[in-house]
């Protein structure tokens, strides 16, 4: 099966789930909000974010053995892949203990963490340590899913984990609403992670019967793998950089704002975190896809790639951010039924800001990532520095606005300059100016019809705000942004005419 084939079934199940998913996932939302509260759904986010620090602990090692496994995949080297899966495994359960010891010392502070919370500290322990062990099973006995990512076959991975999550959140639901039940929901949080465990497991050992599952290692095995450990010295810079922009929003908001505030942050980010999820998993299958597009070596095709797929990020995202714009505060208030949630414009911007820069970051990163480009580990220390010292000092005169500018700032210094300049000076071994003239078209590209949209949508109303109105409101606004978006976008970029024609291409071959 070619990349594209492999990469379209990824987007036909990922679609299918996600949009199930996202439904039923802010349905969920508001009930959970009604039925266990502002304060316990502000804990639940808190620590999450807790984990994703202890989480720094993987260190980028599955970045390090998936680039590993591109060339063994394409060349069908099933010894070389089982070696490689050994490293990843016993590299992994060294983790996972030092997850547990370190995630049992942290619980230790609970009582002073968590010492203003009108939640019994049971909760706050039950909470913690369901997430711990979810967390925990992708170390010790799902590590080996990494293989179906590198072969691009995320649908799996999909099909199976969000059928069960969705069983899993209509029963929460069911659960709430009869029971108010905190427990229940925890409880639920804990079958999911050991069911879909064991499904996974059980999965891997059907497509790749060949695969040494309980290979055992020792130490020696990192002697025969210089390379990987280097690389994984590497990333793990990468790791912080990318958990202190993007995971210590939430912990900062707790620490001088207030829990609850967390929980409004919250309801904003799964907006705009789920439809960033949504396109990033419908192309999960494309970084493999890119890993062996550089594994051939054809510089005109992967320059030609490249560009289609900026220009097709460009256009989500650009599409996103002008109907977000408009859409997201009578969104909130259909789904919420309450101004309290609705956030301030300076904030919807930042979110709708960052948003389109991990949008149109992600080409950039897949193909450094596919050359093992991970030796600027100087780039993500300086981006974590400077997220951080702006959030502290700014939220100080903007409250929640000033945490997202410092992400917003720390994005543009180190994802829009440095990382373009590294991909294409060590990778593509390119002229530089090559990139900020074909990007500055695509920006350009945007802002126009965004002031047209802005200046065209007051005439359209609203009215009365219900899920209807809405949903027609929406409607209207996401034609009148395609309908000036596309022909602009067009004319002006190659990529995106390429990508089109590819797409026409392919959809008329299955015809």
């Amino acid at each position: 099966m070619s990349r594209v084939n492999h990469a379209l079934k990824n987007m036909k199940f990922s679609m299918f789930f996600y949009l199930v998913f996202l439904v039923l996932q802010f349905i969920s939302r508001k009930l959970f909000l009604d039925n266990l509260g502002n304060e316990f759904m502000g804990l639940s986010d808190t620590l999450r974010s807790f984990l994703g620090f202890l989480n720094l602990a993987e260190l980028g090692i599955g970045a390090a053995v998936g680039f590993s496994l591109y060339r063994p995949i394409f060349n069908k080297e099933h010894g070389r892949i089982n070696e490689l899966i050994a490293l990843f495994g016993h590299l992994y359960k060294k983790i996972g203990l030092f997850v547990i010891i370190a995630g049992i010392v942290l619980s230790l502070f609970f009582p002073l963490i968590f010492d203003t919370l009108n939640a019994p500290l049971t909760v706050v322990y039950y909470t913690y340590y369901t997430f711990l062990f979810g967390m925990c099973l992708n170390f010790f006995f799902n590590y080996h899913v990494i293989l179906l990512q590198a072969d691009q076959k995320d649908y799996v991975i999909t099909s199976n984990s969000q059928s069960i999550n969705l069983l899993k959140i209509v029963i929460q639901c069911i659960i709430v609403f009869y029971y108010q039940s905190v427990y229940g929901w925890i409880t639920l949080e804990l079958i999911y992670y050991i069911v879909n465990s064991y499904i996974l497991r059980r999965k891997v050992k059907q497509i790749y019967p060949w695969l040494s599952i309980n290979q055992k290692t020792t130490n020696s095995v990192l002697k025969t793998n210089p390379e990987i450990i280097t690389k994984v010295k590497q990333i793990s810079f990468h790791k912080l950089g990318a958990f202190v922009t993007g995971g210590t929003d939430q912990i900062l908001i707790f620490a001088f704002i207030s829990i609850e505030t967390v929980a409004f942050f919250g309801n904003y980010q799964l907006v705009f975190s789920r439809l960033l999820q949504l396109v990033n998993t419908a192309f999960a299958g494309t970084a493999a896809g890119i890993g062996n597009l550089v594994a051939e070596n054809d510089k005109d095709n992967i320059n030609k790639v490249f560009w289609e797929m900026m220009a097709l990020r460009f256009y989500i995202g650009g599409v996103a951010i002008i109907v977000l714009y408009f859409v997201t505060e009578p969104f909130i208030l259909v789904w919420l039924k309450d101004t309290t949630y609705v956030l301030s414009k300076s904030v919807l911007l930042l979110f709708l800001l960052n948003m389109f820069i991990m949008q149109i970051r992600v080409p950039v990163d897949h193909f450094k990532d596919a050359y093992g480009l991970y030796q600027d580990v100087w780039a993500p220390v300086v981006q974590s520095f400077i997220n951080l010292i702006m959030s502290i000092v700014l939220l100080q005169y903007f409250d929640l606005a000033g945490v997202l500018l410092g992400t917003t700032i720390a994005f543009s210094i180190v994802i829009l300059l440095w990382r373009p300049y590294f991909l294409f000076k060590h990778g593509f071994k390119a002229n530089l100016w090559v990139y900020w003239k074909r990007f500055l078209v695509l920006i350009v590209s945007l802002i126009i019809p965004f002031y047209i949209c802005y200046e065209l949508q007051k005439y359209i109303s609203l009215g009365e705000i219900n899920l209807l109105h809405l949903i027609l409101y929406s409607l209207k606004i996401l034609m009148l942004t395609v309908l000036i978006y596309t022909p602009i976008i067009y004319i002006s970029s190659l990529g995106f005419r390429n990508v089109s024609k590819r797409i026409l291409s392919f959809i008329m071959q299955k015809k």
